[in-house]
């Protein structure tokens, strides 16, 4: 099935838009949480503890995006990418919306915290089925030789939504006094994404269903049921997809999330100075992630991923020492250092390992069984762990930076295990239409 290039930019451009849709609500719920929720919706506790509850807020849905993700992936290779990618749009800002909405502990006692966590239980289902089914969606229509600039337009969705979602927090923390902010300007960004689902819905109600899975539904080698599939002749790729996201997971939320309570609480420094920064460093991953997705289509992505993750690992002390300096140019300097230099070339080969570690008849599965695998271990609960090992070792850093190194060596390991003539992203291959049928 031939792809014009008109069906190829429109693929690019609605994996980009959904993603980077997605990213604004679960973004915008990370600045919420480090900024102001432990006061709205756990305030009879202390403020550690209040904060420490906030995060695990923000780290529930990371336990249940992988249910998510198998329910809209098991759909995704049973039924196509595009349905299933409007479902999941759907559901986020739906559920994002309806926090903007939500009353406070105060007004509402025990029901606000309790609704909170409902949807964000919601939010986790949304966004479990919608990257495994964007990063197919764009390199499943790419040209081979653009495959990982493709496959890294998908990864510039989260940088975006993160700078959006900053953005949009900062914006309304510097127009509104601090009682106005904690009041009702924070639920602005969350209310907005209504017209941002909209936005996405438009963009990828027409697009046309990938040349990949069409072939591999004409030939016959649909899984019956993908998740088993999957864990049956596939399982080896899934751990070592799980292992891969480690690294480009926990860093990041350590970077982008638990550095706002870091500078804010620990640091004393303005919340807007820490704002600022984590909005440069994203700018910064927007520039960078499409030059190392180029890149990955010159030289071997399996070795840029890895001296990646190698200096990801190195950069874990350098990135505290300048935080410490207390100076918002050098707090600034470290976001720019660590999101967009250094963890750009990890995230941006990470979608197209994944696509050319599956093949296509379960490649929505596979690749979203290990992407969110990897994020409810080390990505939602970075932020709570980070904040526990400061808690117990008297705010000092080293715990936590030894952590992040922790994390990056994991990654080492699982690309290590990845053999470069495990990559290919044309295998929907007699193996698969052996195992698709059979299950």
């Amino acid at each position: 099935m031939s792809v014009s290039e008109s069906q190829r930019r429109r693929a690019l451009f609605a994996g980009l838009a959904g993603t980077s849709i997605e990213w604004f609500d679960y973004f915008l719920y990370g600045t919420a949480a480090a900024l102001l929720f432990g006061k709205l919706f756990f305030p009879n506790t202390d403020p550690t503890i209040g904060l420490m509850l906030s995060y695990l807020t923000f780290a529930l849905p990371f336990f249940i995006r992988p249910l998510g993700g198998i329910l809209f992936a098991h759909m995704g290779d049973k039924v196509g990418r595009k349905k299933t990618l409007i479902i999941t749009l759907f559901l986020m800002g739906g559920a994002t919306f309806l926090i903007g909405l939500l009353p406070t502990y105060q007004q509402w006692g025990a029901w606000a915290p309790f609704t909170l966590i409902s949807l964000r239980v919601i939010q986790g289902l949304g966004i479990g089925g919608e990257w495994g089914g964007a990063v197919c969606l764009v390199t499943e229509t790419a040209q081979k030789k653009n495959l990982g600039f493709s496959g890294s337009i998908t990864q510039i969705g989260v940088p975006l939504g993160m700078l959006f979602g900053t953005s949009a927090m900062a914006f309304i923390a510097s127009v509104s006094t601090e009682s106005q902010f904690v009041s009702w300007g924070w639920r602005i960004p969350f209310m907005s994404s209504l017209l941002l689902v909209f936005l996405g819905l438009w963009v990828r109600k027409d697009l046309d269903e990938t040349p990949a899975f069409a072939q591999a539904k004409k030939s016959g080698a649909i899984a019956k049921v993908p998740l088993v599939t999957t864990l049956k002749y596939h399982w080896k790729e899934v751990i070592l997809a799980t292992g891969l996201k480690v690294a480009e997971t926990a860093p990041f939320y350590i970077v982008s999330t638990f550095v706002i309570t870091y500078v804010a609480d620990t640091l004393k420094m303005p919340k807007t100075s820490v704002l600022t920064a984590i909005t440069w460093g994203a700018i910064a991953c927007v520039i960078v992630i499409p030059l190392m997705g180029r890149l990955g289509d010159f030289v071997s992505r399996r070795k840029l991923y890895l001296w990646g993750v190698i200096a990801l690992g190195l950069s874990a002390f350098p990135y505290f020492w300048l935080l410490n300096t207390r100076k918002p140019l050098m707090v600034t300097i470290a976001s720019i250092f660590g999101l967009g230099i250094i963890w750009a070339p990890v995230t941006a080969t990470l979608g197209t390992l994944y696509s050319e570690i599956f093949p296509a008849n379960i490649r929505y599965t596979g690749a979203t069984i290990g992407f969110q695998l990897g994020a409810a271990l080390a990505g939602g609960t970075a932020p709570l762990i980070s904040v526990w090992l400061m808690y117990m070792y008297g705010n000092s850093y080293v715990p936590v930076a030894i952590y992040f190194m922790l994390t990056c060596a994991i990654s080492i390991v699982a690309i290590l295990c990845v053999r470069e003539e495990h990559l290919n992203i044309d295998k929907v291959q007699g193996e698969a239409r052996r195992c698709g049928n059979s299950i």
